[in-house]
């Protein structure tokens, strides 16, 4: 029986190649709500109430959705960013390549934890309380790092798809409680 950490997913950043050019001046005068200020930065963000993410969409066809906070999300972004581009009567082809980059996720393990214990004896751990009051914690498989605080909250950063997060935490709750330090 897997133990229900109440895995939250707070963030997902996501990318997505259109393999068209994007004239992205044509969008900005076309559509409300975009900041496009190529000085300040070469792609035009379009910030979305639903879902409620952004896109960062970027002239030679590469689109980064940022802020969703599912799977479904980020593809409901993508499909508006690809009508956009379809209503300049530019061909967007059916099947794009996309790629989860990065997933932030929050838990909590339901138990005091004793950073200084967890510092002391987990390899790859990272904890200087006079500059920040987390415990930071690499792991190589899954690839993510941790975030651990005292009260049992964490914070999982790193992970690609849910189920890396998933399997990240149940690791890292098997670890701490073979080294008794919650």
């Amino acid at each position: 029986m897997v133990k229900d950490f109440k895995i939250r997913i707070e963030n997902i950043v996501a990318s997505a190649s259109m393999n068209v050019v994007i004239p992205l001046e044509k969008i900005v005068k076309k559509m409300e709500g975009m900041e496009y200020e190529p000085e300040q930065f070469p792609g035009l963000v379009y910030r979305m109430e639903k879902p409620k993410a952004a896109a960062l969409i970027f002239g030679s066809g590469k689109v980064v959705c940022t802020g969703a906070r599912s799977i479904t999300d980020v593809k409901t972004v993508f499909k508006k960013v690809a009508k956009i581009v379809e209503s300049l009567r530019i061909k967007v082809p059916r099947q794009y390549k996309t790629q989860i980059e990065n997933i932030v996720a929050s838990a909590r393990l339901d138990a005091l934890l004793n950073l200084d214990d967890i510092a002391f004896t987990l390899e790859n751990s990272e904890y200087e309380p006079e500059q920040f009051p987390g415990l930071v914690y690499r792991m190589e498989n899954p690839k993510v790092a941790f975030l651990l605080f005292g009260s049992g909250k964490i914070v999982c950063t790193g992970g690609r798809s849910i189920d890396d997060v998933k399997i990240a935490v149940v690791k890292l709750h098997k670890k701490l409680k073979s080294i008794k330090a919650m």
